[in-house]
């Protein structure tokens, strides 16, 4: 029977499946993009009408990937719409305070339920010498970063930056708008918002952009980070002690351009994605590994986070150790990233590398004097061999950190370690090169690619915007036709689908 007269099968694909969510990646979502294109372009004129096709397909998308859990969805927008306006219009400061601290309770207490009650349980256990029995909760996708955009929203209405939205529609988009909802960027609510408002409008430079982006993410997504993990570094890194200090050496650049390619790929195609939707997310990754300090890294690496967490805790508690000068400094980057590192996913492996990162900041903070007084009496301030040293040591100090945050348990990542530097066995490497020369070479063309300079990105997205029509269409064909070919029988969800 011909596919498209397989009612069955055709009902199946609008119903959800956790084996087979719905991924930017995949063809049907293509077919439904395209779909959502048309209607969005007809209905250009009409506001309301566009925003209830994109919540439409915004609540559909996420009910594809995580079932049932869209109502918690349409219940957070209600709760941070409602809190907000009851902050916005209350003439008491003690009752803008309790309604504040009430708003957050909820968001933090949905959040902490779903995502860390096991944990937790965990920990009683371990401590107490209890037996309490896990419970059978199951995580909804996305939900660390759509909180963190309505714990955003209140804080910034309660500091009295922005006014509370009035239109409950617009602000359900916001939290739930579907290219940003399931790994980010996490926008802002001023940023987001009055783009909602304004008047449809798509120039030719953007759908350059926008064929550029997609490409883009495809080809990082699937052709390099899926192809590497399947084949190369989920082997080493579940069972080190199996192989060689080279293999494992080789998995941690793996590992680092993996995690790269699948997070900075699954932004990419968001924001290309939006642009023809006439919305500009944020820049959530900037070339990071060419960072010359691990603060530069984070300021280059998941910038949405970055910022979010500057701006509503690294700040905060800066301001409440202000007294303790430098340590001060120090004590609320080694808080700020431990709790990164719990917003990243309930285990303790995230928590020490959270610890890692915020060590290595404090280190930074520390050493600034004595390190730029070396530098000045070597004359060597402004050295292009000093800073590509110090890219290639924050390179390696953020890659080791990616370690524990791949591995299952703290213990595992150790014994990458240990391989590397007791059974390094360096002739193996001639070997790996004859095995898996396909995987040597996406390693390299994948550094080497993120290592371009960003005015080549941007001629390149402008030779896409003055290719014709069917060009534009060819060169997009191209890239989905690549991605078919090296995609795995298995499917593999973005990374960061986990937080």
């Amino acid at each position: 029977m011909f596919y498209w007269l397989d009612f069955d099968r055709l009902i199946s694909l609008f119903q959800y499946d956790e084996w087979d969510p719905l991924l930017f990646s995949t063809t049907f979502f293509l077919f439904l993009f395209f779909g959502l294109l048309i209607a969005h372009r007809y209905l250009s004129a009409n506001k309301t009408g566009r925003v209830l096709l994109l919540l439409v397909f915004s609540f559909f998308f996420y009910y594809k990937v995580s079932g049932l859990f869209f109502l918690l969805l349409i219940f957070t927008s209600f709760i941070n719409y409602y809190g907000a306006i009851l902050i916005g219009n209350s003439k008491s400061r003690t009752g803008k305070k309790i309604l504040f601290f009430l708003t957050i309770v909820i968001n933090l207490a949905l959040l902490g339920y779903f995502k860390y009650t096991n944990f937790f349980i965990q920990i009683i256990n371990d401590i107490g010498k209890a037996s309490l029995d896990p419970l059978e909760i199951l995580l909804p996708i996305g939900i660390s970063f759509y909180t963190f955009k309505a714990i955003s929203y209140i804080v910034e209405v309660y500091w009295e930056n922005i006014e509370p939205e009035k239109n409950f529609l617009d602000f359900t988009l916001y939290i739930s708008y579907f290219a940003n909802i399931l790994a980010g960027p996490i926008d802002r609510a001023d940023a987001f918002l009055p783009q909602v408002k304004k008047d449809y409008e798509v120039r030719k430079a953007e759908i350059g952009m926008t064929i550029y982006l997609i490409a883009a993410g495809l080809f990082k997504k699937v052709v390099i980070a899926d192809y590497i993990s399947l084949n190369f570094v989920d082997r080493i890194f579940d069972s080190p002690l199996r192989y060689t200090g080279v293999e494992n050496l080789l998995s941690i650049y793996g590992y680092a351009l993996q995690i790269y390619c699948d997070f900075s790929g699954y932004s990419d195609m968001a924001i290309g994605i939006s642009l023809l939707l006439g919305f500009k997310l944020m820049e959530n990754f900037n070339s990071p590994y060419q960072a010359g300090s691990v603060a530069e890294f984070w300021r280059r690496w998941h910038i949405s986070l970055s910022t979010w967490l500057l701006d509503y805790l690294f700040r905060p508690l800066q301001m409440k150790f202000r007294n303790l000068r430098i340590l001060g400094n120090a004590l609320a980057l080694v808080i700020t990233f431990g709790l990164c590192g719990l917003w990243h996913g309930a285990n303790w492996t995230f928590i020490f590398w959270g610890a890692v990162h915020g060590f290595f900041m404090a280190f930074s903070i520390f050493t600034a004097k004595p390190r730029k007084l070396f530098y000045s009496r070597l004359k060597l301030t402004d050295s292009r061999y000093v800073k590509v040293f110090r890219v290639i040591i924050t390179f390696h100090l953020v890659a080791a950190a990616w370690v524990f945050f791949r591995v299952a348990d703290i213990q595992t990542g150790f014994d990458v370690f240990k391989q590397i530097f007791n059974f390094f066995q360096g002739e193996v490497f001639m070997q790996f090169v004859e095995a898996y020369p396909a995987i040597l070479i996406l390693i390299i063309v994948g550094y080497i690619l993120h290592f371009i300079p960003k005015s080549v990105e941007i001629k390149t997205a402008e030779i896409i915007s003055n290719t014709p029509l069917i060009g534009q269409a060819a060169i997009l064909a191209l890239m989905f036709w690549i991605a078919a070919q090296a995609k795995s029988a298995d499917l593999q969800p973005f990374i960061y689908f986990q937080f």
